[in-house]
């Protein structure tokens, strides 16, 4: 049997036959950010959350006369913690640990400086791309959908596997069935806000209640393992399409409906056709150990420690607040 090996190959077939460059495919979220806190210090990975069987619930009704809800790893905007606006830097003191409802009108002030997003690369600015309000009600109105559930419910970002499963989960179920949810739609952020989502995900239809995810990190939710999920393939803290681009919106939300709507089974996955833009270097930068200097991974080792100090001071608050609360 004969080979041919690259060396033999012209210098430009690349270009001959219409290859992409071979960075161009999705981001590999779980070895970056195993390899990216190896190098701040940190010698034990993280373990992510995987399952080889996963549920699975067909529609009970057409969407045409289902009540959807929405569930989003934004937080809530918080004045007295610091810079959440767009273009701001990591905000440990902004997490939520516990889960929270808001209502969708107005629309409440939603903010995603608190997780790991890219933020090379995207700049915060326009909410609907994390959280696709104006897009459900849209179809609301066309009568795509029966009804956008009246409230919201945000899943935090916990790293602990069995705080999401045995406080989180059970705790959204309870509010999708105080609210008679018959689908819902789930919207990914970080890196952590992907196994979460997943988490929740596989809980809900577990329960009885089909979902979708739309999320950025394939690796992370395919590892997981959900029944339904749109994939795009854009920067983290994109899920609901393209910053100030509302065709890229509006399609990205009726992709995920027609995934809801259209799976045969569990593990379907969607792959949005659009493109973030026409370059994919965008696709080497994110916590990519190979892209940065030594003087400044010790800079983020600095600031990593510090933040990790304010997140655990907000936890204890949130705690405190919370067993005072009951």
């Amino acid at each position: 049997m004969s080979g041919l090996s690259n060396d033999t190959l012209p210098e430009n077939l690349d270009d001959e036959l219409g290859f992409t460059v071979g960075h161009d495919v999705p981001v590999p979220y779980m070895y970056r950010t195993r390899t990216y806190y190896q190098a701040l210090g940190y010698e034990r990975p993280y373990r992510w959350a995987q399952y080889v069987d996963v549920p699975f619930t067909p529609l009970k009704k057409p969407l045409s006369e289902s009540r959807v809800a929405l569930i989003s790893t934004a937080a809530p905007f918080q004045p007295d913690k610091g810079d959440q606006g767009p273009w701001s830097s990591y905000n440990s003191a902004a997490k939520f640990y516990r889960i929270y409802s808001l209502p969708v009108e107005p629309l409440p002030d939603l903010r995603i400086s608190h997780v790991g997003i890219d933020r090379l690369h995207t700049s915060q600015e326009d909410n609907r791309s994390w959280l696709p309000v104006a897009q459900l009600q849209r179809l609301q109105t066309e009568g795509r959908i029966g009804k956008l559930n009246a409230r919201l419910h945000g899943a935090p970002t916990n790293r602990s596997h069995k705080t999401t499963i045995e406080q989180d989960c059970p705790e959204m179920l309870a509010l999708l069935r105080e609210d008679n949810v018959d689908v819902a739609v789930l919207v990914a952020n970080c890196p952590i806000c992907h196994q979460s989502i997943s988490m929740h995900a596989r809980y809900l239809e577990a329960h009885g209640i089909p979902i979708v995810v739309m999320g950025c990190a394939k690796d992370i939710v395919e590892h997981c393992g959900v029944p339904r999920f749109l994939f795009s393939d854009f920067p983290l803290g994109n899920a609901a399409g393209r910053p100030f681009d509302e065709e890229s919106q509006a399609r990205t939300m009726e992709m995920a409906l027609d995934v809801l709507e259209s799976a045969p089974g569990p593990r379907t996955t969607r792959q949005s056709p659009i493109r973030w833009s026409d370059n994919p270097d965008w696709k080497l930068d994110y916590s990519n150990v190979e892209q940065i200097a030594p003087e400044e991974l010790e800079r983020r080792r600095q600031e990593f420690l510090h933040q990790k100090e304010i997140a655990q001071a907000k936890r204890a608050e949130d705690l405190k607040n919370v067993q005072a609360a009951e």
